[in-house]
């Protein structure tokens, strides 16, 4: 097996999540050689990261002359770069693979001495695909709270009272901001943020992309609820999709809402271990053309579709909310152990659209749905 070297800090940096699975704020660098796995870090974080993988040989900068390096009067930051430079030449690293953001400047200080490094998107990727046991537990719990956090929003929608161009919700206007910070209240409780862009649009909003929403809501218009919160613990991420309408449906919704149904349970129907996801695009793709509705897959070369079912049929989820497999156009091959979403949806400019996005966890002989909500428009 080729060496490996990742760098920088569990918080943003998804790749060293998934390898040191603790929430350490400050870089770092891992290193796999020799069949073993190292971690160079401070010296706070040693006795943190034994107790979570017991399978590291842990390195504090002090083994690679960090004091003296303080003490010369050198600047941190050009500290930790010799740090890591002289604890790759100690691991005996001399050619390594590493991420696509592997840091510029730490690069180029190892290659001076040098170690040849080889970015491979592909490599990482692939590891994050394999979710390990806590990764998936996360996630589960990550879906639990999306599914409580639309159950609130559909009950807030429920009670809402048509008056005029208006939902009323005890007697004040229902607004976008209002079901956010409902949504973002219950899924705190439950262990799992769902952030500050989380989409809760309605009307024409509900048209445009990952338009977050804003304002009052009205009868008989889409609302749709687009959530991804992140586990506490594990950092993990959930991903569900839900549309509704208070008052009468229009027929044109109910037309999409139908569509999309069938395009969602086509797709579910096809999940399994070596399907392409080129092929459960193509199978969500079909209700919509039958009814003469534009798809990425019949759009002119070039053409910019803003209509009809004009996006892929969902991506991986994990550490990172949009991570790979691709489920669209590009190629790609489900595993055993993908967790993916499947999210096709129908819109018209002007007037808005449905999405319907369920999370899925592939099994060695199909799928597992991981979201637990009803379909129906009608809150």
């Amino acid at each position: 097996m080729p060496d490996v070297l990742i760098c920088g800090d569990t918080i943003r940096h998804a790749e060293l999540r998934h390898e040191v699975p603790l929430a350490v704020p400050d870089p770092f660098l891992y290193a796999e050689t020799d069949g073993e796995r190292h971690v160079v870090v401070s010296s706070l974080e040693v006795s943190r990261i034994a107790e979570v993988d017991g399978g590291l040989r842990l390195h504090p900068f002090e083994e690679f002359g960090y004091d003296d390096l303080v003490l010369s009067g050198l600047e941190r930051g050009e500290v930790i770069l010799q740090v890591m430079a002289r604890a790759c030449e100690s691991l005996g690293v001399e050619r390594a693979l590493v991420p696509a953001d592997f840091p510029v400047e730490l690069a180029d200080r190892v290659r001076a001495s040098g170690v040849v490094l080889d970015p491979d998107r592909h490599e990482f990727e692939a590891r994050r695909r394999v979710k390990s046991p806590a990764e998936l537990a996360g996630i589960r719990r990550a879906q639990a709270a999306a599914d409580a956090g639309m159950r609130v929003a559909a009950e807030m929608l429920r009670q809402g009272e048509p008056n005029g161009d208006r939902v009323l919700l005890d007697g004040e206007p229902l607004t976008c901001e209002r079901l956010k910070a409902a949504i973002r209240d219950v899924t705190a409780r439950l262990g799992a943020s769902a952030g500050d862009e989380l989409i809760v649009a309605h009307g024409a909003q509900t048209a445009v992309g990952h338009e977050m929403g804003s304002g009052p809501i009205a009868p008989g218009e889409p609302v749709i609820i687009d959530l991804w919160p992140r586990d506490g613990e594990s950092a993990c991420f959930a991903d569900m999709t839900r549309t509704f309408v208070v008052g009468e449906v229009p027929a044109e919704l109910r037309e999409y809402h139908e569509l999309t149904r069938d395009a969602l349970r086509r797709a579910l129907d096809a999940v399994r271990p070596g399907v392409e996801g080129r092929e459960l695009f193509g199978l969500s793709c079909e209700p919509y053309e039958r009814a003469g509705l534009p798809t990425q897959r019949t759009k002119t070369p070039g053409q910019v579709l803003e209509e009809g079912f004009y996006h892929s049929l969902g991506h991986g989820v994990g550490l990172q909310v949009h991570e790979a497999p691709p489920l669209g156009r590009a190629p790609g091959v489900l595993m055993a152990g993908d967790v993916i979403t499947l999210e096709p949806g129908c819109y018209r400019l002007g007037f808005g659209g449905c999405r319907l996005e369920d999370l899925v966890l592939v099994t060695d002989d199909g799928a597992e749905v991981l979201t637990d909500f009803p379909y129906e428009l009608e809150p």
